[in-house]
């Protein structure tokens, strides 16, 4: 056989057909990715730039600052100043007392506004702001019969209005407010009356009824959201670790072996509702113990999470080189020395990393906090612990959830702002985790 005289030779120098292929084909598998990489960060800049313009507002409120007289006849009849006498006066009165005030404000800095009404001016100051004055009252009342100023929570168009949320076409096809109370408020702006600054009661107080959406906060739901990770820290956290450690370790490979791991690795992909009925079944309805409380949820986050925390620390246990635990039991030591000693040292920055994204997970959870009843409106910020872990409650995602059922826009403003800081817990997580990592690495 001789060869093909018209057969060029091969050479190094030069690609063949099938060798431009391969590379035409590496090409275009290399801009599929960063095609796919671009396309999840245009995403994701879309996604947190939406979330960053509708909740920044939430964190910025407008107050009225007007002087009050306390009429002493009114709001004190009996002229003792005992708090428990003075707290039989309504909020009702003060409200009048506080339009009042706001009437003579406004004919006072002789504003006139064309067409502008009594409804307009009361309109001015939110529905909680009369719970404000009587709360400054009862916690001073030596203030009764005095002329103070008070600084006052704006009605929710009012602040929406100087937020960019509410606008004069708005205005008038809005029943809740009209172009004339808004001219009112520019002219009391105008005049340094209305300000708008960082809004710290946001971060502080509980939430509020649908009528007072600018006296809404998320103090209550950090505090449970808090107490519900705390119970996980405890409960999910040491038994995850224990569990992966004997398994791992020290479990004979046995049927029954099998069979704990096949269902951990299936408990890992139960969907997290599931819990949630479980937990109402078996907490609420069996054990008796409160709906809505911090205790009841982190209970169920605790058996949520707990897979969540076995397959990652054993996965960081199995990353440990074999060599480690023969040279360990090489120079004389136990098989427990051998693993408390070397492997789990060596395995803990997987270990950590494993159990903040599970904490961080949990934080997020929404659908079995719902069966367990903490969507229910709670209006006190639960009290310290122990106590605090029974009290009624609600968590970050849920009072998300909450808002967004509204209809007043001014809730969807809040509920962007919760997001935002629901985001900056799982970011700090996120961070923890990278820096213990790091902290704890070791090389081998």
């Amino acid at each position: 056989m001789t060869d093909n005289p018209d057969r060029k030779p091969a050479s190094l120098l030069r690609q063949d057909a099938r060798t431009r292929a391969r590379n035409a084909a590496e090409r275009r598998f290399r801009w599929y990715g960063i095609g796919a990489i671009a396309i999840s960060m245009i995403a994701l800049v879309v996604l947190l730039a939406t979330i960053l313009t509708d909740g920044a507002g939430a964190f910025r409120q407008t107050y009225l600052n007007i002087p009050v007289t306390l009429d002493a006849a009114v709001l004190d009849p009996k002229g003792n100043r005992d708090p428990a006498e003075m707290a039989k006066v309504l909020t009702l009165t003060y409200g009048k007392v506080l339009d009042k005030a706001v009437g003579d404000a406004v004919a006072r800095e002789a504003i006139q506004v064309e067409g502008l009404t009594e409804k307009d001016i009361k309109g001015l100051v939110s529905r909680e702001a009369s719970a404000q004055v009587r709360n400054r009252v009862l916690a001073e009342p030596e203030l009764v019969g005095q002329t103070v100023a008070f600084d006052v929570l704006t009605g929710g168009r009012i602040d929406g209005y100087f937020k960019g949320r509410v606008t004069m076409e708005s205005a008038e096809r809005d029943s809740n407010t009209s172009p004339r109370q808004l001219q009112l408020a520019q002219a009391l702006a105008d005049r340094g009356m209305i300000v708008t600054r960082f809004n710290w009661n946001f971060l502080r107080l509980a939430d509020a009824s649908d009528q007072r959406p600018e006296a809404a906060g998320v103090g209550a739901a950090i505090v449970g959201s808090f107490y519900m990770m705390l119970v996980v820290l405890v409960l999910a956290v040491p038994i995850g670790i224990a569990a992966s450690i004997y398994l791992e370790e020290f479990a004979p490979k046995n049927r029954c072996t099998d069979i704990i791991e096949v269902n951990i690795s299936n408990l890992a992909a139960v969907p997290s509702i599931v819990f949630g009925i479980l937990g109402l079944a078996a907490f609420i309805n069996f054990a008796g113990l409160p709906q809505s409380a911090p205790i009841v949820g982190g209970l169920v986050l605790t058996l949520m999470t707990l897979p969540r925390i076995i397959i990652p620390t054993r996965a960081a246990l199995k990353a440990v080189p074999p060599s480690i635990r023969d040279a360990a039991l090489g120079v004389g030591a136990s098989k427990m020395q051998s693993v408390f000693h070397h492997v789990l040292p060596l395995a803990t920055p997987g270990i950590l990393t494993g159990m903040i994204l599970g904490l961080a997970q949990a934080l997020g959870e929404t659908a079995p906090l719902l069966l367990i009843g903490m969507v229910a409106f709670i209006r006190d910020i639960p009290s310290g612990l122990p106590s605090g872990l029974f009290d009624p409650a609600s968590a970050l995602p849920v009072q998300v959830y909450n808002w967004t059922q509204r209809s007043d826009p001014a809730f969807i403003e809040r509920a962007s702002g919760a997001i935002i800081v629901l985001l900056v817990f799982l970011l700090c997580m996120n961070v923890l985790a990278i820096w213990l990592r790091r902290k704890f690495e070791r090389r081998w």
